[in-house]
């Protein structure tokens, strides 16, 4: 399909009232969906197809007044101790491999350079080294899970 055709097609849906149309030409396939104004600015997350489905949040974009309580509670509810962020987006495991025990456990001693846990991101594995002397007092998040930049993961007493 040439690309005046393409752009006909685009304008017609844009015009229209038709939210979706796929045109299929030889072995050649194009699908155009036009989208409200106000979806545009909402976050699309894609999970592996091994992973349980999760309640997904759309990111909040009202007042910092209205996020700041939500995240009071969090704060609160953590134990006293060094907490250790992830230093990366990607997906975290408590293992080496599917199956193998965990590097950590709760109450377990750690020494400063041991491995708490992978992260994996873009199809790397990255290994997570305690930044602190302790005993594991919590592991904040679950085996597989996705995690944000500077997200806490350890809390380490």
């Amino acid at each position: 399909m040439d690309l005046r055709k393409l752009k006909t097609l685009i304008d017609l849906v844009a015009e229209s009232d038709i939210a979706e149309l796929e045109v299929t030409e030889g072995e050649g396939k194009v699908r155009i969906v036009k989208t409200a104004p106000a979806q545009q600015n909402q976050m699309v997350m894609m999970q592996p197809q091994h992973m349980q489905p999760q309640h997904m949040q759309a990111p909040v974009a009202a007042t910092p007044a209205a996020a700041a309580p939500a995240a009071a509670p969090v704060v609160a509810a953590m134990p006293e101790g060094h907490v250790v962020k992830s230093p990366m987006v990607g997906t975290f495991y408590r293992s080496s491999a599917p199956g193998a025990p965990a590097f950590v456990e709760v109450g377990k001693s750690v020494s400063e350079g041991d491995t708490l846990c992978i992260i994996e991101a873009m199809k790397l594995l990255n290994e997570i080294d305690s930044d602190f002397s302790g005993t594991v007092k919590q592991i904040l998040v679950e085996n597989g899970q996705p995690v944000e930049y500077g997200q806490p993961l350890f809390i380490i007493g």
